[in-house]
């Protein structure tokens, strides 16, 4: 009987309870919902004042596209010609073609010039020659840098393909030696101070011994610097304690691969759309000839990207961690460029760092204003881009010279009105790259056919 009493008294009390408890939510929920505020000020997310920036899934959507739009073109290729790629034709002509030799003779001929700029070094630390007589025999042996290849690959007329390596190895030999004859001269005038002992390199005390002017001008310094991935010369270059076996085979093996896949997708690709340009480009066909192109841009493009990734990244580290060289910044973030100028002082670190030591900073120093300065740059640029490709092709159209002085007008204008628009600016600095390179290789294939087919 007690305890039926009991429940009976007790369930009144849970019943009060539970009225009491939907009361409350009830009451929680007109004050927390019905009376909330729904409307407040506030961007579309899609404005560029919202604040908002993780596009994630757009950028996925735009890979996922471009994967699809480029697997039909490619798929596209193969049925129309066939497979094209054939590596034995890569391995075969480097010895079915006898002439690509005079390019490896003016390669190793290369180290008689290196010697010769090395021995007016020596005796300019030793004051066995004037100031005036070394001047002079650089200028003379910087000159030859330049004048012996071309006479080479015009008499002997080597593929273009190996005297364009000829020419590019003489390139960064110039280079390096206008560094290396600047430097020495620099410490012989005392213009240039001694780094101290406890020299600190990536936060730890620097264990190898500091040296000192004249003793670098040893064989084995200048020939380090011959092939570290720098044209800057210095003394004492930051230094990596070891090794890394496992970061040189992975950087070996995605160069090899990549290299593979360029040289494939160059035999598949490119080759073929560039034959089927030429009539429409000779029969002066805007339309056909704009739509050729585009029909070039995407796949050189990737072609390009790739190439960057090979050379900037993997090769140039693979140089770095045999030799041990410690500074590995070879690029920076181009592709964020918001303008031109961005573009070329980040893509490529080593000749951007050159260009600022040895002719930038010298022109400001002699008084010349930065624009003044900048065209220089640009205008040395442009040399050696039309250098690169007119003396291997034997042609001399100066459209690459045209294109790099371009630069200059164009990053005015970008820099003028969409300055404050950096995504603008960074639309207008792809643009620039991939239809710009693909107009260039018409041009260029175009005149070499009419000249030498």
């Amino acid at each position: 009987m007690t305890s039926s009493t009991t429940r009976k008294r007790s369930t009144p009390k849970r019943a009060e309870n539970t009225t009491e408890a939907k009361a409350s939510t009830k009451s929680h929920a007109k004050e927390s919902d019905y009376g909330k505020r729904v409307h407040e000020k506030e961007e579309s997310l899609l404005t560029s004042t919202s604040g908002f920036d993780n596009y994630r899934g757009l950028i996925n959507l735009c890979l996922i596209l471009l994967v699809l739009s480029n697997f039909r073109v490619a798929l596209d290729n193969l049925l129309k010609y066939g497979l094209l790629i054939d590596p034995l034709q890569v391995i075969t002509i480097f010895l079915e073609d006898p002439y690509h030799w005079p390019s490896a003779s003016l390669v190793i001929f290369s180290n008689v010039l290196i010697q010769l700029t090395f021995v007016v070094e020596k005796l300019l630390a030793a004051g066995k020659i004037s100031e005036r007589i070394g001047r002079i025999s650089h200028m003379f042996l910087l000159l030859l840098m330049l004048v012996v290849p071309c006479t080479v690959i015009l008499v002997y007329l080597p593929p273009p393909w190996a005297a364009n390596i000829a020419v590019f190895w003489y390139t960064i030999v110039w280079l390096k030696l206008i560094s290396y004859v600047s430097v020495n001269l620099w410490y012989r005038l005392g213009l240039m101070k001694h780094e101290k002992e406890g020299h600190v390199a990536n936060g730890k005390p620097e264990t190898l011994p500091l040296v000192k002017y004249p003793e670098n001008l040893t064989q084995k310094d200048l020939y380090y610097f011959i092939f570290a991935p720098t044209l800057c010369y210095e003394l004492n270059y930051p230094r990596s304690e070891r090794i890394r076996k496992r970061f040189l085979l992975r950087r070996l093996a995605e160069f090899f691969f990549i290299i593979g896949i360029v040289i494939g997708a160059f035999q598949q690709w490119i080759v073929p759309t560039v034959k089927n340009s030429m009539k429409p480009i000779q029969e002066m066909d805007v339309g056909r000839g704009l739509e050729r192109i585009m029909k070039l841009a995407v796949p050189n493009h990737l072609l390009w990207l790739l190439f960057f990734y090979a050379f900037f990244h993997s090769g140039l580290n693979i140089l770095a961690e045999l030799l041990r060289f410690g500074d590995r910044t070879f690029y920076r973030d181009w592709w964020n460029s918001p303008n031109v100028a961005y573009f070329w002082q980040n893509w490529n670190i080593p000749v951007h760092r050159w260009a600022r030591r040895h002719l930038y900073i010298p022109m400001l120093r002699s008084g010349y204003s930065s624009l003044q300065a900048q065209v220089a740059v640009f205008l040395l640029s442009a040399f050696f881009h039309e250098f690169l490709v007119s003396v291997p092709l034997r042609l001399f159209r100066f459209w690459a010279f045209l294109a790099m002085l371009a630069q200059v007008p164009l990053h005015l204008i970008v820099k003028k009105f969409l300055g404050d628009y950096p995504n603008y600016g960074n639309m207008v600095v792809w643009l620039s790259i991939i239809l710009g390179q693909p107009l260039a290789i018409l041009t260029y294939v175009h005149d070499y056919y009419i000249t030498h087919q």
